[in-house]
């Protein structure tokens, strides 16, 4: 098993560059921190540090145990708070943690007896990976596949809206039906969202379907290419309220019922009956 003191002194190193700097930065002896990277090379049968007299570089092998000893050190430091009660780890996908989760956490921070809470916001895929891995307690997340050993609930419905510039020709619509929708050609945003199962839903099996003309990566961007006249897209209503009430953009809902997403809350099983895993939800959701 690899010990959590060396992948602590491996990746103190990594980040430092420097023996002299890390182990003044861990605050052990240089002789010691050597001996953690010796041993850790000697367990993995590869060299990870090269060493010289301008300093140390981390090898291909290096980089690559980088990111899991980093993850195997963020779930030792989970385990510790988790035993402890003193921090809650909650994750959100981009659209969710940006626009609409942060008031929740900071009344929830309020509390007088509340946890501290680490907010981490990434891309939905990433998000799953980490609360799979153990890295998350809670995860708000626009789209998850059922999986063994975790609770999803549903959070909020939030209704997807036609996003334009101001002089868009749609502009003036108060709202856009099925039909002139399934004829467009729409900006895509962020991967991994459920955004395409969702029309799927919306449009049925035979279609016709929106066309996406660019893949974009995130909301922001989406928000910004539309601005500058790039073209159109459907985005969840509460991520351009700002702008719509400045007039930077159009938000035009759309008549047939059913654009609209199930955001969801979900927790390992395990945790369920977790105190401050509980406070948590029930505080979002009631």
């Amino acid at each position: 098993m690899l010990s959590l003191v060396w992948l602590k002194s491996f990746t103190t190193l990594v980040n430092h560059r420097s023996f002299h700097a890390a182990a003044q930065h861990l605050g052990i002896a240089q002789p010691t921190l050597s001996q953690h990277i010796q041993k850790l090379e000697g367990q993995l049968d590869t060299l990870l540090i090269r060493r010289s007299k301008a300093g140390c570089e981390p090898t291909r092998a290096a980089l690559a145990l980088m990111p899991i000893a980093l993850s195997m050190l963020r779930l030792e430091q989970r385990a510790r708070d988790a035993v402890g009660g003193t921090r809650l780890r909650v994750g959100a996908s981009s659209n969710i943690g940006i626009y609409l989760l942060q008031p929740h956490v900071r009344s929830f921070r309020n509390a007088p007896t509340a946890p501290e809470v680490d907010l981490v916001i990434d891309n939905n895929p990433a998000i799953a990976d980490q609360l799979t891995q153990g890295e998350l307690d809670i995860a708000i997340m626009e789209w998850w596949r059922p999986t063994s050993g975790f609770l999803a609930r549903d959070w909020r419905q939030e209704p997807m809206v036609l996003i334009t510039p101001p002089d868009h020709p749609c502009a003036h619509m108060k709202e856009i039906d099925r039909d002139t929708l399934s004829g467009m050609t729409l900006l895509g945003g962020e991967p991994g969202t459920g955004t395409g199962r969702i029309l799927a839903n919306f449009f049925g099996d035979s279609g016709p379907f929106p066309s996406v003309s660019m893949q974009l990566g995130s909301t922001e961007a989406v928000k910004q290419a539309v601005k500058a006249g790039l073209g159109v897209s459907l985005v969840l209503a509460a991520c351009v309220s700002e702008e719509v009430q400045a007039g930077t953009l159009k938000a035009i809902p759309v008549s047939d019922s059913g654009l609209a997403k199930s955001l969801m809350v979900i927790n390992p099983e395990a945790l369920t009956s977790h105190p401050s895993v509980s406070a948590f939800i029930r505080h979002l959701c009631h």
